[in-house]
């Protein structure tokens, strides 16, 4: 409660200054607008440290993790301060793209090939100007994989790379196929439930630095992925530690999510669209085994799914690509550090589908839930320009692996 009331003075506080400053001598013809707005500022206030801002829930599947977190990743447990005029679910998800700063990167383009005949379009950010790590051979490599429709180019991908080159290490993003630009080599696209694309960069990757701390993350999609591939491979990967970041799930809630009429209107057939001109700028690689005049008639993203990517990836219906999608299914099976960051109130991963359970079982994994921050948006401050609260949590994790990852084979 002391706590609580500090907060509430600060902000109270804070607002008043910014209300002398902005609202103009003589508001409604006297002193009494401004004694409305501080007013109500003063409720509202109350209300947002009661009910908005909280500490994220942290559901670890053994003590060690827990204590490693709370020691080297202390975000997790502060209290997450939303954006007091933005903190609303679809809000959130809507505003980042825009608000949020595109930090200038370049990148160093690699194309590998595939088993298929395909090839995979890499971008890296070498970090040659590395203080801490002058050894390209042993400087931490931290391998980031974007969401459903995204390439090296999202904005959530470019603050990640910017806040790993404060820290000194070397990053490579891992585009799927046909997304980056580069042609199609095979009829073949990337879905969240085959891993083979994946396993082959990681290899490579790997076969590159074997003497540099590896780790991944992945955003909405392309957490789904990595969380999969983790599961499938358990003990026998490279990679020392992974994060994730608005995972769905379970796929099939969340398309009955995103298929309500609000949720349908503002993100569903908007990404259905993206999903189709992406694959329609390849049409011609298609049309042999794939209707595409019906895949392009798809209005959410279930149907897209249903004409297209279990169709492409051999799945008999849409049920069985999306029991085989869902991650949930093999968190059990993860055998590496694990850090999952969800909001509760994000729209594309409802709640009730979290595996809270799986995940206590597991000592090597750990979820931060906050309840607000809606999908991938985890807006802070009063004007979220530069950071987010995503953004501290993956900075504060990978660190703490590459740093003190060692403590955790030792409890």
């Amino acid at each position: 409660m002391q706590s609580l009331a500090m907060d509430l003075r600060m902000l109270s506080r804070e607002l008043s200054l910014y209300l002398e400053h902005q609202v103009r001598v003589g508001f409604f013809g006297s002193g009494m607008g401004l004694s409305l707005i501080l007013g109500f500022s003063v409720a509202y206030a109350c209300y947002y440290l009661s009910s908005i801002a909280k500490k994220p829930q942290l559901v670890t599947g053994g003590e060690s993790f827990s204590r490693f977190l709370r020691d080297h990743c202390p975000v997790v447990t502060e209290t997450y301060y939303p954006t007091v005029w933005c903190w609303e679910s679809r809000g959130q998800t809507l505003l980042r793209p825009f608000i949020t700063v595109k930090p200038v990167v370049r990148y160093r383009n690699e194309l590998i090939k595939t088993a298929d005949g395909g090839q995979i379009s890499l971008d890296w950010f070498d970090n040659n100007n590395s203080m801490c790590y002058t050894d390209a051979s042993t400087r931490p490599t931290i391998l980031l994989l974007p969401g459903l429709t995204g390439t090296s180019k999202e904005s959530y991908i470019l603050h990640m790379i910017h806040l790993s080159e404060e820290l000194g290490y070397r990053c490579v993003v891992f585009n799927n196929r046909g997304m980056a630009g580069e042609n199609l080599l095979t009829p073949r696209t990337y879905c969240c439930a085959n891993t083979e694309d994946l396993e082959t960069v990681i290899h490579h990757v790997h076969s590159l630095f074997p003497s540099a701390p590896f780790l991944a993350a992945g955003v909405s999609m392309g957490g789904m992925l990595l969380l999969n591939y983790l599961g499938k491979t358990g003990p026998k990967t490279p990679l020392m530690a992974a994060a994730t970041f608005s995972v769905g799930w379970n796929t099939f809630a969340c398309s009955e999510s995103l298929e309500k009429p609000l949720n349908w209107l503002l993100f569903n057939y908007y990404l259905t669209t993206c999903l189709q001109s992406s694959v329609n700028k390849h049409r011609h690689m298609f049309v042999k085994q794939i209707d595409m005049d019906h895949v392009m008639k798809a209005k959410s993203i279930r149907e897209f799914d249903k004409r297209f990517t279990s169709v492409m990836f051999g799945y008999p219906t849409i049920d069985d690509y999306y029991t085989d999608a869902s991650p949930n299914r093999r968190l059990k099976s993860v055998a590496i550090p694990v850090l999952c960051l969800n909001s509760v109130d994000d729209v594309f991963s409802p709640s009730h589908a979290i595996p809270i359970e799986t995940a206590k079982q597991n000592p090597n994994v750990a979820l931060v839930l906050t309840s607000h921050g809606g999908h991938i948006g985890f807006l802070e401050g009063i004007w979220p320009r530069q950071s987010t609260y995503m953004d501290r949590v993956f900075k504060q994790f990978v660190q703490a692996m590459v740093e003190h990852g060692h403590e955790l084979s030792n409890m």
